[in-house]
């Protein structure tokens, strides 16, 4: 499957089929993949803690609070908890040192002095600012969302849970002081159609991205809109006229009480 077609059809699958476990070697190949990803200085401050409901001890699946969408953890046969170590920046120096080596860093002579007398003490002078809130989040989120594609490729159904209560998971968990909880991400067989209703909504293309300064809105072609079309990287606008319909099974079927909100 090619990559804008993986890009189009993957969803926010919030409904998944609770009785079918996920295989470990697909999650496997989900964190593979996130661990692949980019990473500023290679440091590779993302994490993971996997939750099997079917093996994980009461006490640990208790242990992931969310207040909204709480059904979706309920659920979900597998839940991803995400998170960044601090700790890895501490490392930075080394991963710069295994980048110069995999001739991925630096050109011509001299480049190991360069190295060590300019560019580490710059890094190291910034040691704790690196650990901020920022670039961090960024890249892992760049592999996060490898993962999430890989898992797509697979049959699987993802969705990404933010939650207010990070610090109480971290502890939970028993995670390291130095860590920072991104967000849960439930993974299993969908139970609702790829489509999931349709294309959700988004906010006009030239209000988002500008060229050359802003203010001036990216200009869109409609001929490249009408190719991505065709090969289904934008979809059908939802709701998808038996979308209320597909709901009121889910609800059923899955025994969501209320509005499936919370």
């Amino acid at each position: 499957m090619e990559l804008r077609q993986v890009i189009g059809n993957r969803r926010s699958i919030r409904f998944l089929l609770p009785h079918r476990p996920v295989e470990p070697e697909k999650i496997q190949r989900m964190l593979e993949a996130a661990r692949l990803a980019s990473h500023w200085g290679n440091v590779q401050s993302l994490r993971a803690v996997v939750v099997f409901k079917d093996t994980a001890p009461q006490e640990v699946i208790d242990a992931l609070l969310a207040p909204i969408a709480g059904y979706q953890i309920r659920y979900a046969p597998v839940v991803i908890v995400w998170y960044l170590d601090t700790a890895a920046v501490d490392g930075q120096s080394d991963r710069l040192r295994e980048l110069l080596e995999a001739g991925a860093l630096g050109v011509g002579e001299g480049k190991e002095q360069e190295l060590e007398g300019k560019i580490i003490p710059i890094f190291e002078s910034m040691l704790e600012t690196f650990k901020q809130p920022g670039l961090n989040e960024i890249d892992c989120g760049q592999g996060i969302a490898q993962a999430t594609l890989v898992a797509f490729e697979q049959g699987l159904g993802t969705c990404c849970l933010g939650t207010p209560h990070g610090e109480q998971i971290r502890q939970n968990l028993g995670l390291p002081e130095t860590c920072r909880v991104l967000l849960l991400q439930t993974v299993g067989y969908p139970a609702e159609t790829p489509e999931a209703g349709g294309q959700r909504p988004r906010q006009p293309f030239e209000d988002l991205f500008h060229i050359n300064g802003y203010g001036q809105p990216f200009p869109r072609d409609k001929e490249v809109v009408e190719g991505l079309k065709q090969d289904g990287m934008i979809q059908e606008p939802g709701p998808l006229p038996w979308r209320e319909a597909e709901l009121e099974y889910l609800q059923k079927a899955l025994g969501i009480k209320g509005h499936g909100l919370i």
